[in-house]
């Protein structure tokens, strides 16, 4: 739901410094440009299909009515595309024809886009991007609106797909809505909650909804579109969905210590808002003086704008950053042990392993 960085976020190296990633970069870019160029039309025409008011809110929105409008994507737009990459490698890894990835990842896009849109009303965020949020430009009424039409088209495009496996799609992307949504709810909820009274285990529950089923859905779909084996198209979801836990995680560690800069948020922002990330967690669990400090300062309440310095002292001092960092680890090697049982050929497998080693970085 949140996208904080072009490409995605990730782990450090031994030395705390993003390693060198080479040929992966080259690949994971690639496919980023090739996953963009498929969807952009499928998304033009579903905005275009929208009334003139509501289209206007959505090509704002999707930075179409500037000079970033433009026929080949740069790598820096081609980033915000992660899902439409995920999208294209599932047909591939089902080998399936480059038209089922234009309509899976241009559907499930547009849920993406729907969930920005009706993130930054729920969350308060005036800004995206560097420039005025949907809402603050347009008003709460038409950017709700505008995120209830994507979701509309994004079912349509899905369901007139001229595949085989449309009708299944169009049920796994309803389900992955639905799961999504459930795991935004819970996001919400537990913003009235203490930290000590949220488990790890509750997050990653919450994350799994609110960001790993649209991962999840991203990469199976293209394979569902094919009608490829139910064996195949568990693995690619499993990945998905488990590489989506940990890019939640990693964008949780950039919300506090990122380049504001880069991320577009304002560091402390989540810790204002109540927000209980992961590594929040991990530091009010921790059985220490600092521990429980941190853990009294996170209650239920908003956290004061001046305590945001001793929290994030806290927070260092508990080695948060280097937990949650772990735990996504840990996910990353889920979704690459789930991919072993898709059989992917061997081209494609090397496609997937430098989206997951690049997702699964730090971009400083």
């Amino acid at each position: 739901m949140t996208e904080t960085l072009p490409y995605g976020v990730g782990l450090r190296s031994e030395d705390g410094g993003a390693p060198e990633l080479g040929a992966d970069h080259e690949e994971f870019l690639n496919l980023l440009r090739s996953g963009t160029a498929l969807v952009e039309p499928v998304l033009h025409a579903a905005v275009d299909r929208l009334h003139p008011s509501v289209a206007t809110v959505c090509r704002y929105h999707l930075g179409w009515d500037d000079a970033a409008d433009e026929p080949t994507p740069s790598a820096a737009r081609a980033g915000k595309r992660v899902r439409a990459a995920l999208a294209l490698l599932s047909a591939r890894s089902a080998g399936a024809p480059e038209g089922y990835a234009a309509v899976a990842g241009a559907s499930v896009e547009l849920v993406h886009q729907l969930s920005l849109l009706h993130d930054d009303i729920m969350d308060g965020d005036a800004e995206r991007r560097g420039r005025p949020a949907a809402w603050a430009r347009f008003g709460t009424g038409p950017a709700v609106l505008a995120g209830d039409a994507l979701v509309v088209q994004a079912v349509a495009t899905i369901f007139h797909a001229q595949a085989p496996g449309a009708r299944a799609a169009t049920e796994d992307l309803i389900a992955a809505v639905e799961q999504m949504v459930a795991g935004q709810a819970e996001d919400l909820a537990l913003e009235g909650r203490s930290a000590r009274e949220v488990s790890v285990r509750g997050y990653v529950h919450m994350a799994r909804g609110k960001t790993g089923a649209l991962f999840g859905c991203a990469a199976a779909l293209g394979a569902v579109l094919a009608q490829a084996p139910q064996p195949v198209v568990r693995a690619l979801r499993g990945a998905g969905s488990d590489l989506g836990v940990a890019f939640q995680i990693l964008d949780d560690v950039l919300g506090l210590w990122g380049d504001a800069t880069v991320t577009g948020k304002p560091v402390g922002a989540d810790l204002v808002r109540g927000k209980k990330t992961l590594p929040l967690l991990l530091a009010a669990g921790a059985d220490t003086a600092d521990g429980r400090r941190l853990a009294a300062l996170l209650g239920p309440a908003p956290l004061p704008q001046d305590l945001v310095p001793e929290v994030m002292g806290l927070l260092e001092t508990t080695h948060s950053r280097d937990r949650a960092e772990a735990v996504a680890a840990r996910h990353v090697t889920s979704a690459v042990t789930a991919l072993d049982g898709a059989g992917l050929p061997r081209d494609v497998r090397r496609q997937w392993q430098a989206l997951i080693n690049c997702l699964s970085q730090r971009r400083r």
